[in-house]
């Protein structure tokens, strides 16, 4: 059956979206590969680009009944946090400008990038995985969430994350790995074949389809 290319779907707008969203998981899912410095010079470049194109998706109407299907579970969410959490190590906290609970709060809030990150990861590589099955009804309703969920949660994430990868990278920080750091990414578990977090990476390579 040949599908209708000509639907909404397959709008420039959402292939650029898709695009950049790729990109992002991509390098999350190799963050073993790249060393502090350049994934954040490399998150710095993404999150504007990727803000921009969620922000020109367009607004579609639902076609199915059932809620898209959920590829990222939560074992996956924390052990992409831990990985980040790992990377990033002290650079991981910072000061939010703007948080809906800081007018209950006289105290500062305080963000943590490695939560942002897996928090966007988790809806991107849901819709990717989504749109991958190439139904135009699946892909539709996987755009409408999406779309959703940056309005309504991980696009002040974006913005909040990029202000502090601003900083880390035009600023005056040390972003370079000691040993120790180096050797917290890559965990004892993970070495262990059939452990849980070696699984887990296995399930990463397959969401990258090596």
């Amino acid at each position: 059956m040949e599908e209708d290319t000509s639907h909404i779907v397959y709008s420039v707008n959402v292939i650029e979206f898709v695009t950049v969203a790729n990109e992002y998981c991509a390098t999350l899912e190799i963050i073993d590969e790249l060393n502090r410095k350049d994934f954040v010079h490399k998150m710095q470049k993404i999150f504007p680009l990727l803000y921009l194109k969620a922000s020109l998706l367009p607004e579609v109407e639902d076609m199915l009944e059932d809620e898209p299907e959920k590829f990222v579970s939560e074992e996956d969410y924390n052990y992409l946090h831990r990985k980040l959490q790992a990377k990033l190590g002290e650079h991981d906290a910072y000061l939010e400008v703007f948080d809906p609970a800081m007018q209950y709060s006289e105290d500062p809030v305080e963000g943590s990038l490695a939560e942002n990150m897996a928090d966007i990861y988790q809806d991107l590589k849901d819709f990717i995985l989504s749109y991958r099955i190439g139904t135009v009804e699946v892909m539709n309703d996987a755009l409408l969430e999406c779309r959703s969920n940056f309005a309504d949660y991980w696009g002040q994430r974006l913005v909040n994350g990029l202000r502090a990868l601003h900083n880390l990278t035009f600023g005056d920080v040390d972003l370079s790995e000691d040993a120790k750091t180096k050797d917290s990414v890559q965990t004892k578990e993970e070495e262990q074949i059939d452990s849980p977090d070696w699984i887990l990476k296995q399930q990463f390579k397959n969401f990258r389809g090596e």
